[in-house]
């Protein structure tokens, strides 16, 4: 019998290389080291019994829209795959009282706004959307080799032109900030905006991050946002189930310590104790990890990009079971999946230069997740499941930018900054504690403890500043996922195409294999 294809790690990148491979005859093994598969994407009931919360990634909108669902789509539905849409994806709220948010109504996103040239030029953008984002998607979409890579450009250059082309690439490479201030007036719009790239690690200033606010936005105006129907989780257990139907295999509570080559080649992994053979390994993990676990690989450059691989600044969770919705200042906040708590653009900055500076940032900023308000099966009747991301904190703390904490490390940090971020949300929504019948605080070392490929709290498997991404994301040469040892190629975030629950990587490397 032929050994089988090995997965390390059951996140989504790894379940989606599992389940494309098995359902075209590959033998497939998935080792998870954890006690339950999905990595990130999973959904535990962590205050009180029938209150569903997602443990990390809530947004499923990547995963919908994904080449692996739009190949398996039809039979991920029959082992229950089932999404929510969402007609008001995002919202963001400022000085307490005053909101700006986006809807796939245009008219109602529009009445937000306060410039009539702002309205102007978001109208414009709109009409522009599907052929930019025909080629931006088609970039994010294309595995950085060199065959399709060219052919890519190539297609690129037909359609738009030198002078189209030079513009989408000085678009890849500007800030938020840039492209934010010379698109629109108003500073709201702008901050409402920016708080997108702080979801991958891009601050205002930093090269590079446009495209994510841009995205999102224009993104979210069109088409709207998706979630799991009962969870996140959803997608997890139609993708085991859809592994098994096909005779794969997902194995928990197996951990990999090391990963076997020689004179050059993948041979096979230890895991608890034993030895596995195989030549064909998929790794989901950390760089760092990875590293560990195949000791000298042969190439010095690879060996050094993997111990110098940079991770993002930390994030906190805060999940919470309410008694009732939440009582925003501004009632029409109550009916947006994503509520982001951030006064400014200059508020967001200092706050991420404050995180790598290791301090606990005095404002940091919110990410609200009210998934039960479109999907009530993830609270008792009357009750609400709050999601709450802090972006971002240091995994090390070397103080505190409001002289408040004393604390120096998370285990006594972690009540008094649960209590700054509630301090935050009561601002715009007063009476929000008399609601709360049960919080779970999760620091960014509690996040790395359980899943460590969340080094320190980071929740996107390393930066995606220009330097560590497109053709040096993991490492440069080897942005294709692919390791100095044959057989053995790298998947998960920390590769291209990066963050996110679009399982690219995972996709692309299941489909190297013939």
């Amino acid at each position: 019998m032929a050994d089988p294809i090995l997965i390390i790690g059951a996140g989504i990148n790894g379940l989606v290389a599992a389940a494309d491979l098995a359902a075209r005859g590959k033998p497939v093994r998935v080792l998870e080291r954890g006690p339950t598969p999905g990595g990130a994407v999973r959904t535990e009931e962590l205050t009180l019994p029938g209150f569903r919360h997602d443990v990390a990634a809530m947004n499923l909108s990547m995963f919908a829209g994904s080449a692996f669902m739009a190949k398996h789509g039809d039979e991920m539905a029959k082992h229950g795959m089932a999404f929510v849409p969402i007609d008001r994806p995002f919202a963001q709220a400022m000085e307490p009282g005053d909101h700006l948010g986006v809807t796939t109504n245009p008219e109602e996103t529009l009445a937000t706004f306060a410039s009539a040239a702002d309205k102007a030029t978001w109208q414009a953008l709109m009409q522009d959307f599907p052929a930019r984002a025909g080629v931006l998607g088609g970039l994010l979409g294309t595995p950085i080799q060199r065959g399709p890579l060219a052919k890519f450009l190539w297609k690129t250059w037909r359609r738009l032109g030198t002078a189209g082309s030079l513009e989408i690439a000085q678009f890849l490479m500007s800030s938020p900030r840039d492209w934010l201030e010379q698109t629109f007036e108003d500073p709201r719009l702008r901050t409402a905006l920016s708080t997108w790239g702080m979801h991958l690690d891009f601050a205002p200033d930093i090269a590079g991050g446009a495209i994510f606010p841009y995205l999102e936005a224009m993104g979210g105006q069109a088409m709207g946002m998706v979630i799991g129907k009962g969870g996140a989780d959803v997608a997890t257990r139609a993708l085991v189930a859809m592994i098994e139907a096909h005779g794969g295999r997902v194995t928990c509570n197996c951990e990999v310590s090391q990963i076997l080559h020689r004179a050059g080649k993948a041979t096979g992994v230890i895991a608890n104790g034993e030895t596995i053979a195989a030549t064909t390994i998929l790794a989901g993990l950390a760089p760092k990890h990875l590293s560990g676990m195949i000791g000298d690989s042969g190439s010095t450059g690879f060996d050094r990009g993997m111990k110098t691989f940079r991770h993002a600044p930390g994030t906190m969770m805060l999940h919470l079971a309410l008694d009732g919705p939440v009582p925003w200042l501004a009632p029409e906040l109550n009916r947006f999946a994503y509520v982001h708590v951030g006064r400014s653009i200059d508020t967001a900055a200092r706050t991420y230069a404050q995180a790598k500076a290791g301090l606990l940032p005095d404002t940091p900023l919110l990410v609200v997740g009210q998934p039960s308000v479109f999907d009530p099966s993830r609270a008792p009747e009357g009750k609400q499941v709050l999601w709450v991301q802090a972006r971002v904190v240091p995994a090390e703390i070397s103080g505190d930018a409001k002289g408040e904490i004393t604390a120096r490390d998370w285990q006594d940090a972690r009540a008094p900054m649960t209590e700054r971020i509630l301090d935050l949300i009561e601002e715009q929504a007063p009476g929000l504690r008399d609601r709360i019948l049960a919080a779970t605080a999760v620091s960014p070392l509690e996040l790395e403890a359980e899943n460590p490929n969340l080094v320190g709290g980071d929740q996107i498997c390393g930066s995606h500043h220009l330097t560590q991404n497109f053709l040096f994301r993991p490492v440069r040469g080897f942005a294709d996922g692919r390791t100095p040892i044959s057989g053995l190629r790298m998947i998960g975030a920390a590769c291209w195409p990066g963050a996110g629950t679009g399982a690219g990587s995972g996709f692309f490397a299941a489909q190297a294999i013939r």
